[in-house]
């Protein structure tokens, strides 16, 4: 790869205006007090003002900090494990409910040390968010936990509203830019996803800007359609760091918008894709009407069962 590509220069379109505003910095002051960790900031995402301020949402990574993967591309910290805190979950949950958030998006550090991944601690995330705020929908973002499909269904067992699981790039690149991940146990996670919980909207993310074609994207999303994906989000590459991968080339937001309406045309329920887009991007929007059913019974249910009324459901 020629070192010229490392200093091209970003376009007019990929300035980002920041908006550090009070609600920003209280959420920012929340997330340090509990001890939390969020891929919004880990991974540098440049909407973390938009969804915390403005749209009620946030992406919060459990399992620790530190990644025992390296993938190329990525700027969460790679290394030894930490210790599993069992007490993490329930410090999500309440963060959930101060921040007063309507969607969260729950996804985790490669856990390859672990048995199952960390399936429990998500399905534990899972279950006491929904106990403290029964009218937030959660997505969950896990690894591909090198095809332990016994994990899936505990990840599965507490119902999330979404699942997400990303291939990141074409099936050519997948060697390169992730690390021990595949492409095919990716599309097959997904697949079996699908057919353990046909009513659970599945989601899968790639990165543009690496080297691939066109007609490359074109194919990935065939595979992801070939395995019942119904959501897919499509943003820029930046590299996070001069030992990450360097951008290949920036792809103008016409181009976004044609890839974003080839997507809807091969079927995909919901698309977002632009030069900032990342896999959380407007998540909220993506939650289905079958989901927002069940949380209102879930809501009716409790309230019958509690004789309590539920004052925080953020419908």
């Amino acid at each position: 790869m020629s070192k010229n590509y490392e200093h091209i220069k970003k376009p007019e379109w990929l300035k980002i205006k920041l908006n550090t505003n009070q609600s920003y910095m209280k959420l920012k002051k929340l997330m340090k007090d509990k001890k939390l960790n969020t891929v919004c900031e880990e991974a540098r995402c440049p909407n973390i003002h938009e969804c915390w301020s403005e749209r009620k949402t946030a992406t919060f990574m459990i399992l620790g900090d530190t990644c025992t993967r390296g993938c190329r591309f990525c700027a969460v910290k790679t290394g030894l494990p930490n210790e599993l805190d069992w007490g993490e979950p329930e410090r999500v949950a309440e963060s959930v409910e101060i921040m007063g958030l309507k969607h969260v998006v729950v996804t985790s550090v490669a856990r390859d040390d672990l048995k199952d991944g960390g399936a429990a601690v998500f399905g534990e995330t899972v279950r006491a968010i929904r106990k403290r705020v029964p009218g937030c929908s959660v997505e969950i973002l896990p690894s591909d936990m090198k095809g332990d499909y016994e994990s899936l269904s505990t990840l599965l067992a507490g119902e999330p509203d979404i699942f997400n699981h990303n291939i990141e790039t074409v099936r050519r690149l997948t060697k390169r830019v992730r690390a021990i991940a595949m492409y095919d146990r990716s599309l097959e996670l997904l697949r079996r996803v699908k057919e353990m919980r046909p009513n659970t909207p599945t989601k899968s993310s790639i990165m543009v800007g690496l080297g691939e074609t066109k007609e490359e994207l074109i194919e990935a999303m065939d595979d992801l359609r070939a395995n019942n994906v119904d959501i897919l989000t499509l943003g820029q590459y930046l590299q996070p760091t001069k030992k990450h991968l360097n951008v290949e080339r920036y792809y103008h937001p016409d181009e976004f918008e044609e890839l974003k309406q080839i997507a809807l045309e091969k079927g995909f329920s919901h698309c977002e894709a632009g030069p900032l887009v990342r896999s959380s991007y407007h998540a909220d929007e993506q939650v289905n009407k079958t989901t927002v059913q069940r949380r209102l019974e879930y809501a009716k249910g409790y309230e019958e069962s509690s004789g309590e009324p539920l004052t925080n459901t953020n419908f």
